[in-house]
């Protein structure tokens, strides 16, 4: 027998997300995965690296939900909002039996995580403009203990509807919950549903400190919740989830500093994607720049262009999302430095178009 055949079957039929990273490249402009493009200033001294850490850190506890405007017993901290999903359907799901719902376009982690842990996964397609549709998501919600939705939506950059979240949240009140992955929410804060959390018990919320805060390799995240469900959680999570230098920088992000510094981020960010997306819009390859509350721009690109391809080539390097429904032609592109968004556009200058197309027609 061999090792493949003592595999699971799910695992030996699973595709794999492939993260920025495993795609590869050998780029030097890295506009593909949301990071923030320079890097941060935090030091770590962490001592008594014999000595394990505390599985909920303190200060990094009482820090977030300062921030939140939460309890600490609504906090969990976790490797990274990644880590969450799986938590939520390891408490939540039982194999063979449960099943999620997302709506993509969407992350497309809810769907390896479900599939990863033997638990079905369902889709229910974004309506046009990438809002929830509603009557849809109802009629699948046998058998379904957890819908993800991501605000703002990865790839698109869209907030969903606040009011449709309501009508979600109304649906599946005592049938499942509701997992909001707000890894973006630095970038639009007041479209939170935080603060919802008191009306809505099956509300579950994802953070980050992988955009904004500018630590996509510390991996660490945070799983907003009752505090009901943060006690299931803690029976699932690793026993030591956070180590003692990851611990210790996150506390320093979330600090009263090291807060106006991720705002002073957000601004900037904020600015050179609006100069960005005009500079896109007059590019003779580009059918359309999407409005974007996020880190990113998603654009439409001619066929015959072939951006992707021809901007790899030349080391820089974006996330191609033609494969997500309803994103053909589609490239997102991470807000980088001026220079890098320079290069970006100048490269996409020189791209071929034919002649019978216009800026603005989608085929």
């Amino acid at each position: 027998m061999t090792i493949s055949q003592l595999a699971r079957a799910n695992v030996l039929a699973l595709e794999p997300y492939l993260s920025a990273r495993r795609l590869g490249g050998s780029g030097d402009v890295w506009l593909n995965a949301n990071e923030y493009p320079l890097p941060t200033a935090y030091q770590t001294h962490a001592g008594n690296l014999n000595r394990y850490p505390a599985c909920q850190p303190p200060g990094v506890i009482n820090n977030y939900a300062a921030y939140a405007g939460l309890s600490p017993e609504q906090v969990l901290v976790c490797r990274g909002a990644d880590e969450a999903i799986e938590l939520m359907i390891r408490t939540f799901c039982e194999p063979g039996q449960d099943a999620i719902l997302c709506c993509p376009p969407t992350y497309g982690m809810y769907a390896v995580s479900a599939e990863t842990f033997g638990i079905t996964r369902r889709t229910v397609a974004a309506l046009p403009g990438w809002q929830l549709d509603l009557a849809a998501i109802e009629a699948q919600l046998t058998d379904v203990k957890l819908v993800y939705v991501c605000s703002p939506n990865n790839p698109t950059g869209n907030i969903i509807n606040p009011a449709d979240l309501k009508h979600l949240l109304e649906i599946t009140r005592g049938r499942a919950l509701v997992v909001a992955d707000e890894a973006y929410i630095e970038f639009c804060p007041q479209a939170t549903l935080a603060g919802w959390l008191a009306d809505y018990p099956h509300l579950v919320i994802l953070r980050t400190l992988s955009k904004a805060f500018a630590l996509a390799g510390l991996r660490c995240g945070f799983a907003l919740a009752n505090p009901e469900v943060i006690q299931l959680l803690l029976k699932v999570i690793a026993p030591y989830p956070l180590s003692l230098p990851v611990a210790e920088i996150a506390e320093q992000a979330l600090s009263a500093e090291g807060l106006v510094l991720m705002r002073d981020r957000v601004a900037a960010i904020t600015d050179a994607r609006r100069d960005l997306a005009q500079a896109l819009s007059e590019c003779d390859c580009v059918l359309e720049v999407y409005p974007s509350e996020s880190n990113y721009l998603l654009a439409r690109f001619t066929p015959e262009s072939q951006a992707f391809k021809a901007l790899w080539d030349q080391g820089i390097i974006l996330r191609n999302q033609s494969s997500q429904p309803g994103l053909e032609d589609c490239l997102r592109i991470t807000i980088g430095t001026k220079t890098e968004c320079a290069r970006v556009i100048t490269a996409l200058r020189a791209l071929p178009v034919a002649a019978e197309r216009t800026r603005g027609e989608v085929l």
